[in-house]
């Protein structure tokens, strides 16, 4: 047996890997090759292409098969259809395997044999069938490996980042097996049992952060699932273990999107939403990615994901929310951003969250939910932990003031060294305004039966 990475980035184009992505990359390669010595093997790098380096490692090798575990983005699947044909007609055998997910996408339909557009009655076919989920099969001890040819170092990858932006980064993960399965168990031990309530809060670690390993194959759903089983037994956790699996079913169901509407990646399901008119501005998206948009929740959120690769599901349904509706942006430019910047960035998940939030997906939220995040910080940071976190700048702001300093008064500003406009930005809009031009630019796509009024909301006036 030869373990062999190929890295050929460029294939996986238009949606090839970001930045952050390469930085979790290398480390958990490293972490594999570590894992592969203690049992007597080694993995070996190499430069793509795939195919190519596949050949030549197979001849200089002598080896007469070829095994890979499936992937499901576009791109992958048309090149490794591509990968295996080549390799059968040049008389090795060629397998892809079920790795990456609890079932296959094209096994899961509705009753009339269709992809499902709509989770909760695709989570309940697959919980019916989670029987079928054979238990994972234990690590081996000892791995007859042949010997390797020659590859070439991790380091030439150049994976990691020249300016070193990823500081952050370290301390907070810990790319490679080990680290996922470190990971799970202090999850399941800590924080599954009150998942439920507190999977809302960003200000508390209440969710598991397996994200990345999963979609990197360093843990497998079907060994989540094999572990977590036990817990669901245990005293209060049942609950908040459910509500943890029922996520990782929306990982599937993002899969199954994937594979059924491929064209989702940079279209929207729904096309009436092909003829949106959004307003493209380069500086108000700069300023959205730097959190510099003078709305505390988002731009804290922002800066935690520059800062740590990651951000909190709620804060990012948010921060989706705000550049999507509020500032009128492309969906795409978000996504874009945040498939470079999340050590967690998985096509099929990515793409499922904007077009959720922006109202033209599978299940989409309807585009009228237009979240207020003012009131989302107020609900879910209660103690302002998240926003004194990230925002030090506002962190001697009195507490009835951080979640909208641009209301506070200007004693009050000043006493806490805060001068809007310089130490933090006023608001790019006002939320009311902005709210109400959002629904009539969608007034302009909506179909009769959507003509009911949009639920009113709770208007707070901004400084400009």
């Amino acid at each position: 047996m030869i373990a062999l990475y190929i890295h050929a980035p460029e294939e996986e184009a238009p949606w090839s890997p970001g930045a952050a992505s390469h930085w979790w990359l290398h480390h958990s390669l490293a972490a594999l090759d570590a894992e592969l010595r203690l049992r007597g093997a080694q993995l070996v790098i190499a430069r793509g292409p795939s195919l190519a380096t596949l050949q030549s490692m197979a001849q200089a090798t002598g080896a007469t098969s070829v095994h890979w575990n499936r992937t499901y983005e576009p791109a992958l699947i048309a090149r490794d259809a591509t990968i295996k044909s080549a390799l059968r007609a040049a008389g090795l055998q060629a397998h892809s395997h079920a790795g990456n997910l609890l079932f296959e996408p094209w096994t899961v339909k509705n009753g009339s044999g269709d992809p499902f557009r709509v989770f909760t009655p695709f989570w309940r076919v697959c919980q019916g069938r989670l029987s079928e989920v054979g238990p994972p099969l234990p690590a081996p001890a000892k791995i007859r490996a042949a010997r390797p040819p020659a590859g070439i170092a991790l380091a030439a990858l150049e994976l990691l980042p020249q300016r070193r932006w990823d500081s952050g980064f370290a301390a907070l993960w810990s790319p490679g097996e080990q680290g996922a399965h470190a990971r799970l168990k202090e999850f399941l031990e800590d924080d599954a049992a009150d998942y439920a309530e507190m999977r809302d809060r960003p200000d508390m670690a209440g969710t598991s952060r397996l994200a990345a390993h999963l979609h990197f194959g360093e843990i497998s759903p079907r060994q989540v699932l094999a572990i977590s089983a036990a817990t669901l037994e245990r005293d209060g956790a049942r609950r908040g273990t459910e509500s943890f699996l029922r996520e990782v079913g929306w990982r599937e169901f993002g899969h199954h999107l994937l594979y059924a509407f491929p064209h989702t990646t940079d279209q929207p399901m729904d096309v009436r939403y092909t003829h949106f008119q959004w307003r493209p501005d380069a500086a108000l998206l700069r300023a959205w990615q730097r959190g510099q948009t003078g709305i505390p929740l988002v731009d804290a959120g922002m800066r935690e994901l520059w800062h740590t690769g990651w951000m909190h599901n709620r804060v990012r349904m948010v921060a989706a929310s705000f550049l999507i509706k509020n500032l009128q942006q492309p969906w795409l430019d978000g996504a874009r951003w945040f498939h470079d910047t999340l050590v967690d960035a998985d096509l099929a998940s990515n793409t499922a969250g904007w077009q959720w939030t922006a109202g033209c997906g599978a299940d989409a939220a309807p585009f009228y939910r237009i979240f207020n995040p003012v009131l989302q910080s107020e609900r879910f940071d209660p103690a302002r932990g998240y926003l004194r976190r990230w925002l030090p700048e506002l962190a001697r702001l009195p507490a009835e003031w951080l979640h909208r300093p641009f209301l506070a008064p200007a004693a009050v500003l000043a006493a806490a060294g805060v001068r809007l406009g310089q130490d933090y930005p006023v608001p790019l809009v006002d939320l009311a305004g902005s709210r109400d031009r959002a629904l009539a630019a969608w007034q302009q796509i909506r179909t009769p039966a959507e003509a009911q009024p949009a639920p009113a909301a709770r208007r707070r006036p901004t400084r400009r």
